[in-house]
């Protein structure tokens, strides 16, 4: 079984690859592939074909199935190795399904906020052109 995880995030964020580069994922999981939200991957466009709005959330595909928004926030705190202080407050807000589910939108309002101050696009806006 593959024992690897693939995050479907935005790239353009600060924020969003900050969260992804920190996590200590590839301690205990190992293969972590990085897939920017805007880039001409399949992965992307089957996330959209899916029903995923990739502007409400991340994506991450762990163990064949697929997990979005706070679910993935949850994910990745309950997979992430232990150790930094980043990673331990993340683990400690997010291993809670019922933390994440309150804290995500906050944090997909900050991003969405930021991107409008950097007169930055939504992802949907530029899967459209």
């Amino acid at each position: 079984m593959n024992r690897g995880i693939t995050i479907i995030y935005d790239g353009q964020c600060p924020f969003c690859s900050s969260y992804v580069s920190m996590m200590r994922l590839r301690d205990v999981l190992g293969a972590v592939e990085l897939v920017d939200a805007r880039s001409d991957d399949p992965r992307v466009a089957a996330a959209f074909a899916d029903g995923r709005d990739l502007d409400q959330g991340m994506a991450v595909i762990w163990q064949g199935r697929q997990f979005f928004g706070a679910d993935a926030m949850h994910l990745i705190a309950t997979l992430s190795g232990s150790g930094g202080i980043g990673n331990g407050l993340q683990r400690r807000l997010f291993a809670s399904p019922r933390r994440a589910a309150m804290i995500y939108p906050l944090l997909r309002q900050g991003r969405r906020l930021y991107l409008r101050l950097t007169r930055r696009s939504l992802i949907s806006d530029e899967n459209k052109k």
